[in-house]
């Protein structure tokens, strides 16, 4: 039966429009699957850091890295390198806890953090290394570096003398503080990266009482020199918060961004973590967080465990076995045994 005359003009009209409505979505989809596939975002891009490393502090084996030859500015963590110089000065009697440093001038210059200290104010060497630690004074660390060495720039090359001590190969140190230069070129000032500074880390907590400093979370400053004593809270946001975080540093500048490196001992083993670079200061925190409970998850079992002979073992980081000596030049490494562990290992000499 022929259709009507009228169903004759609504249908191509009605296909029309389905055309309109069907084309949008058919180009979409097209253009979709025409486009590269976009990369899975890395750990490293997510805010926390830029390039972060964990650590075994009793092995030295690498749990967990993320370009962790990132380089950059430590900002305030550069005080680490200056508490390890201080401790050599305490150690050789050079310094005792006791010295009475006094301040000057450009004590009182740094700028940043501080515990303001005034020309000729006196403290002992102990109370500006808590304000050093807890309050990241920058005048405190000044006024200290002066002490210790007789002058700034002596201790700074202290500094730099202990770095390649402990085999920190991609550092430099150019203050006792990590505040930026004037000109704030990131190459004309404090360089490090989490490898290396992870190896500085590792010498604190083992063979210096560095933890005695930055596991204090609150404690006054200037008592009783000056009527008003400050009231320092240590920087390390994750003291009292997350199991076990007794240290290290935390620091902040606008080109080093926010940097922590800290670490944390539960049931007797420790673990160091340092992340460079984070977005800010929460986020930097909770990343560096994930990556304690990460590196306390891939601590191998203590004691011998059964062994399963289908299984196959996985090294929990790519690559083979690497020595990295303190005190000098390492000697070329031989090739390891088949089956040979292929976990890094960052050593430190032993305590003299």
């Amino acid at each position: 039966m022929p259709l009507p005359a009228a169903i004759h003009r609504v249908v191509p009209a009605l296909l029309v429009l389905v055309a309109l409505l069907v084309a949008p979505t058919a180009r979409a989809a097209a253009a979709k699957q025409a486009a590269p596939a976009r990369p899975a975002q890395s750990t490293a891009v997510t805010g926390g850091y830029k390039g972060a490393i964990v650590l075994d502090a009793a092995t030295g084996n690498v749990l967990f890295e993320d370009n962790p030859d990132y380089s950059g500015p430590p900002a305030s963590m550069a005080k680490l390198m200056t508490f390890a110089v201080l401790h050599d000065h305490l150690a050789k009697g050079t310094l005792t806890l006791d010295t009475v440093v006094k301040a000057v001038a450009a004590d009182t210059k740094m700028g940043g953090t501080q515990v303001w200290l005034k020309e000729h104010e006196e403290f002992p060497v102990e109370e500006l290394i808590y304000a050093m630690m807890i309050q990241s004074a920058n005048d405190a660390a000044y006024a200290l570096a002066r002490t210790a060495s007789g002058s700034v720039d002596a201790f700074v090359a202290e500094m730099n003398a202990k770095a390649r001590e402990l085999g920190m190969t991609h550092s430099t140190f150019r203050t006792p503080h990590g505040l930026p230069p004037a000109n704030r070129r990131i190459e004309e000032g404090d360089i490090t990266t989490p490898k290396d500074y992870a190896l500085l880390c590792r010498y604190l907590v083992l063979q210096t009482d560095v933890l005695k400093y930055t596991s204090v979370r609150l404690r006054d400053f200037g008592a009783p020199v000056r009527a008003k004593v400050v009231e320092m809270k240590n920087h390390n946001n994750l003291l009292g918060k997350v199991a076990g975080v007794d240290g290290l540093k935390t620091g902040f500048t606008n080109n080093a961004a926010f940097c922590l490196s800290a670490t944390a001992q539960r049931n007797g083993r420790r673990i160091i973590v340092v992340a460079m670079g984070g977005e800010s200061a929460p986020k930097r925190d909770l990343k560096v967080t994930e990556l304690i409970e990460r590196g306390f998850a891939a601590l191998p079992m203590v004691g011998p465990a059964p062994v399963d002979p289908g299984a196959t073992a996985s090294a929990p980081v790519a690559g083979k076995a690497v020595q990295i000596p303190i005190g000098g030049p390492a000697a070329p490494a031989a090739a390891p045994a088949a089956g040979a562990d292929d976990t890094i290992r960052l050593s430190l000499p032993k305590r003299k």
